[in-house]
């Protein structure tokens, strides 16, 4: 009867393990990596691409789905300045962005473009896209974006109103446009990563304990569609989000010691 009793204990202990509230626990990040600032999976699916936040190497870094890194990139022509988030495109180009901004001086920003052809190699030269903010706009503090139709939709880290910028995909200097403006319902909604599906047609944005689910919206104008606010029961730093399948999100969270540094998978439906 004791037996039987520490059995269901340790089978409970190991189920618990698996999941943290709606997120499902898929492996823990090698504990090397400590400041994990995104997410992203390119047209290697079994990959999951990282990079560290601010003060970092400038490496684009894959892992395999035990957390392990496979992959480590170093971006000879780049500096870690603030990297906040990963997208890709439809030919597998992986694309670091630099545009942490914390201290709101920032003038000028760049999204560093990663070829398909060097996600191989040890190192690699990126194509620089760099931009500046149009007249009149103040400098804010952006951590999210995807690509779209070959613009990039950047989001500020905002609890109230927040700025989206667009940016084209385009080797070279130019100034963003200021696409939309927007505030979510509630409270602590500063937006961390952000993703769009691959067939275009659902947006996620990421914060600490939950997600928004965007739907049913025309062209570009996201937020003209059905936004849904899903809670996590779970609170960590979650700074990198991205699709898997068109119904299955990754997500990824910084490590604070015993805690965080967790690859999660999340189903939207």
């Amino acid at each position: 009867m004791i037996y039987i009793k520490r059995l269901i204990f340790l089978l409970f202990i190991v189920s618990s393990c698996q999941s943290t509230g709606q997120l499902k626990i898929e492996n823990r990040i090698a504990k090397e990596l400590k400041e994990v600032s995104a997410a992203e999976t390119g047209n290697d699916s079994d990959i999951i691409w990282v990079i560290q936040d601010a003060g970092n190497d400038n490496n684009l870094i894959g892992l395999d789905n035990n957390g392990n890194i496979v992959r480590n990139v170093y971006i000879s022509n780049a500096k870690n300045k603030d990297w906040e988030d990963l997208t890709s495109d439809n030919q597998g180009h992986i694309y670091i962005g630099d545009f942490g901004n914390n201290n709101k001086k920032r003038k000028t920003f760049k999204i560093y473009k990663v070829n398909d052809n060097d996600l191989n190699a040890r190192s690699a030269v990126a194509e620089v896209i760099e931009f500046s903010l149009p007249k009149h706009q103040k400098s804010e503090d952006f951590e999210s974006f995807f690509i779209y139709n070959n613009c990039f939709y950047i989001f500020s880290k905002e609890n109230k109103k927040f700025v989206v910028l667009k940016v084209k995909n385009s080797v070279g200097t130019q100034v963003a446009e200021v696409h939309s403006e927007y505030k979510l319902k509630g409270k602590n909604n500063k937006i961390t990563s952000a993703d769009i599906s691959e067939d275009g047609e659902t947006v996620i944005l990421l914060n600490h304990d939950k997600l928004w689910k965007i739907t049913n919206f025309e062209n570009d104008a996201f937020f003209s569609g059905n936004i849904t606010e899903v809670d996590f029961d779970h609170d960590s730093q979650k700074e990198g989000i991205c699709f898997k399948t068109d119904a299955t999100v990754i997500i990824t969270d910084e490590r604070r010691h015993s805690e965080g540094g967790y690859i999660y998978s999340f189903n939207l439906n």
